[in-house]
This record gives structure tokens, sequence and C-alpha cells, in this order.
């Protein structure tokens, strides 16, 4: 059974031991990373999970939760801001399981859009991505494509 898990001092370890396949790297931040940057919103804005099957840990998850876009207070966005699923665990439907709960979340905040950002290239996520239905919205964040999945 797949299953999300808040982050605590008991799984901290499993999570940080999630690695994606080498040549992953560099299109998404280790764990770590990300936990570090969940630290710094503590305004509720970071929602880091661990990915678990049958209680063994899979991938890790961040969304961004009303986020301020641009930094001006104009545009607030929710959506997926990591994704680590581990190199063995690959194409087992974890990905998928990630995006749907993000989106599920969203949605019981009452949001109506999932965005996400990825590492454009062959090597990146981005057949992933529109594969589930997201579309490019013409944007670039920090180099990457900027995706967008309507919820409603």
């Amino acid at each position: 059974m797949i299953t999300l898990e808040e982050l605590t001092p008991g799984n901290l370890d499993a999570a940080t031991g999630i690695r994606v396949r080498p040549d992953q790297e560099h299109a998404v931040s280790p764990v770590l990373q990300s936990l570090a940057e969940a630290y710094v919103h503590p305004d509720g804005v970071a929602w880091p999970r661990l990915i678990t099957d049958g209680g063994r840990p899979v991938g890790f998850l961040m969304a961004f939760l009303g986020i301020d876009w641009h930094g001006d207070g104009t545009v607030h966005r929710s959506g997926l801001w990591r994704l680590n699923i581990a190199a063995g665990e690959q194409c087992k439907g974890y990905g998928r399981f990630a995006v749907e709960s993000v989106a599920a979340e969203i949605r019981r905040r009452g949001g109506t859009e999932l965005y996400v950002t990825w590492h454009p290239g062959p090597d990146g996520p981005g057949g992933f991505y529109l594969g589930l239905g997201f579309r490019a919205t013409g944007e670039t964040s920090g180099g990457q494509t900027v995706g967008v999945l309507d919820l409603t």
C-alpha cells in the first residue's frame, strides 16, 4: 500500500537516504536540500512527505502551497516543488501517486491548478509531466520549464 508520511525524527534518515539515478542528479535537488528549504519557509509554504510502499521508503515529494511566485504578492501558486523517486523504484507508479497526492492536497485547500517545473531536454522529466496532463505555460523559472495541470 502506497502512502505519504509526514517527516519525523523516526523517518528522517529514510527520507534523506532517497537517491535518484546518477543520470538524474543534475535535474533534481537531493532530499536534504529540500528539507533545508522547507525549514527556511516556516510559514507552511513547504509540504514535504516521504513516499512509502508497505512501510518501505521509495520516494520523497515536496509541494509548495500558496507560494508568492514573483515575490511581490501579485501571484500565489501551489504545486510540486520536488519529486525524488529512488533509483530502483522508478516506473512503478510512485511518481504518478505523488502528483495525484499533491493534486488532492491542493484541491482540499481550494486550489484549481497544480504547477511544476522541470529540467528541459531529453534527459529531463518533461515527458512524464506532459503524459500526466500538464501543459507548458511558456514561462521558465530558474532555467526550468513551468508546467500547469488544471484541477477543475
